[in-house]
């Protein structure tokens, strides 16, 4: 776990920093809260709405009362019948997950096994109490999930798959680390994500209602053949007053979906576990957001490997960028791993200093080669387009090569310049990319493997790709076109026992070019939950 904070001896048995704990609960056997049932039947409402939209326009009113009766009388017995079919069972090591009713299922989940839990509140459980818990195994994704419990009981089983004793009534609350705040919506319209995702809904739900008009008989050949002719005989003037209209609703909409996602945005720290042990010993972090939808994840702090740090050249201009924790064993840890959205560099900072992953060691420039390929890279594939568009006689297209070319020179330079890595001693971080720029700050310890990769032009020039193997994120992350020498240099400062026993006797380092994951002869165990997975980002 990466932190900073001092090691406690652990408290005298039922006592704790905020007071008094209470006793184990002993294993108990529970349902869904009955309202899910209710829950559940509301969610199929829409589609009922529409199947009875559908009924009433093709066979009358009365056929589509009568079918949408029939169905929602069959979906509430079917939601009744899942309910009564289903139970869990938390004892002090496992969870238990029952289905019976004419054949069993039962999904046994180790306490020690779960990395997070995710607990979601939609406006329908939010109206009725309820809420869904999501549970994050080693093997990654939803292992297990109770969609309908009661808040009380969401908040239950979040303290005792981490292995923390409920405190009793009146204790104290986790400290907020960060909260949003109001100008932080103004950084949507920097995000490429956000200011796109407002139309690629609006398309989704135009082409929802197309089909649905289609089937239904609303639209025909004639119609779109009149729409369009009606489009074509619109003025120049006025097109260009709906363009300017659109390209002006694109950053309030990335506004207000910033806003949905990330409303009232709270990263909490919860204290560790009073008793030292099991999943809760190290304490964890609780990231809450969303307007609608309250969404609540909890990620453990010994599970932590390391963070990573995103932003684009807009939000390099203005001192903002996003922080993403690296969690083994984490699925869809783009979104659960979320430790701040796009907020100041200075509040990122100070979360990164509360996890006591800091790192001020100055990052070692790459070779002139690497500026040398990054700028090839980008100037010789439109160039070679271009001259092959000017002598099959398309000189528009020529132009738009010439230009992307001379419009891949500035970029080439800011990959070059973003390119790092260094290491510490007890974090290693890495730097890489400019429309996206990613760095990484990860644990020493976290590393699981190496692997050294060369090309033909890459040993041609004295350079590598270094991809440290860590089981957390991504699985692996790129040291593009390091100087040779260097990466093994930088691969045997973070794992000596592993890399000297590939290196020649008379201390000379072997040959670079070794195609392959560097692997330790004899090692300890990885980290708790790490996998081997040596796969990083594509050399840029």
């Amino acid at each position: 776990m990466i932190t900073g904070e001092p090691e406690q001896s652990a408290p005298a048995e039922g006592d704790g920093p905020g007071g008094p704990v209470a006793p184990p609960e002993p294993p108990d056997t529970r349902r869904l809260s009955p309202v899910s049932c209710v829950a559940s039947a509301l969610r199929e409402l829409a589609a009922l709405l529409v199947v009875a939209v559908s009924g009433l326009l093709i066979s009358g009113f009365n056929v589509a009362v009568y079918f949408t009766l029939a169905a929602l009388a069959m979906g509430l017995l079917h939601q009744a019948v899942r309910w009564w079919s289903f139970t869990y069972t938390l004892y002090p090591d496992r969870l238990e997950l029952r289905h019976q009713l004419i054949g069993r299922s039962v999904k046994t989940i180790p306490l020690e096994r779960v990395r997070g839990v995710d607990i979601n509140a939609s406006p329908t459980h939010r109206l009725l109490g309820l809420a869904v818990v999501r549970i994050d195994a080693a093997a990654g994704g939803d292992e297990g999930v109770l969609d309908g419990v009661s808040r009380k009981e969401a908040e239950r089983l979040r303290q005792r798959l981490l292995g923390r004793r409920p405190t009793v009534p009146g204790g104290p609350r986790p400290e907020i680390v960060a909260r949003s705040e109001p100008s932080w919506y103004w950084y949507a319209p920097l995000s490429g994500a956000y200011l796109l995702t407002p139309f690629a809904l609006a398309g989704s739900v135009l082409g929802t209602l197309y089909n649905l008009s289609n089937e239904v008989g609303l639209i025909s050949e004639g119609t779109l053949s009149h729409l369009g002719d009606r489009v074509l005989g619109f003025s120049p003037v006025l097109a260009a007053f709906v363009a300017l209209l659109f390209v002006l609703a694109m950053p309030l909409a990335s506004v207000l979906v910033f806003a949905w996602f990330n409303w009232d945005f709270q990263l909490r720290a919860i204290k560790a576990d009073p008793s030292g042990e099991g999943n809760g010993s190290q304490g964890a972090l609780l990231a809450e957001r969303g307007l609608v939808t309250r969404r609540s994840v909890t990620l453990e702090r010994r599970r932590i490997r390391g963070l990573e740090l995103r932003d684009n050249p807009l939000e390099r201009l203005l001192g903002v960028v996003r922080l993403t924790a690296l969690v083994t064993g984490l699925g869809d840890a783009e979104h659960r791993g979320r430790l701040l959205p796009t907020a100041p560099r200075a509040v990122a900072e100070k979360v990164i200093t509360r996890l006591g992953a800091m790192f001020t060691t100055p990052l070692t420039v790459h070779p002139p080669v690497a500026r040398t390929r990054r700028i090839t890279r980008a100037v010789l594939p439109p160039l070679v387009l271009g001259v092959v568009a000017a002598a099959t006689g398309r000189p528009w297209l020529a132009a738009l090569c010439a230009a992307a070319a001379v419009l891949g020179v500035p970029l080439a330079l800011d990959r070059y310049r973003q390119l790092g890595h260094a290491t510490d001693g007890r974090l290693l971080s890495v730097r890489s990319g400019s429309l996206v720029r990613h760095q990484q700050i990860i644990e020493n310890r976290a590393v699981v493997g190496w692997k050294l990769r060369q090309s033909v032009f890459q040993r041609r020039g004295g350079v590598a790709t270094l991809t440290v193997a860590v089981g957390a994120g991504e699985g692996g992350y790129a040291v593009i076109d390091a100087d040779a020498a260097e990466a093994v240099d930088f691969a045997r400062s973070v794992t000596p026992a592993w890399i000297t026993p590939f290196l020649a006797d008379d201390g000379t380092r072997a040959s670079a070019a070794a195609d392959g994951p560097v692997r330790p002869r004899e090692t300890t165990e990885p980290p708790d939950g790490a996998s081997g997975g040596s796969a990083g980002r594509s050399a840029g």
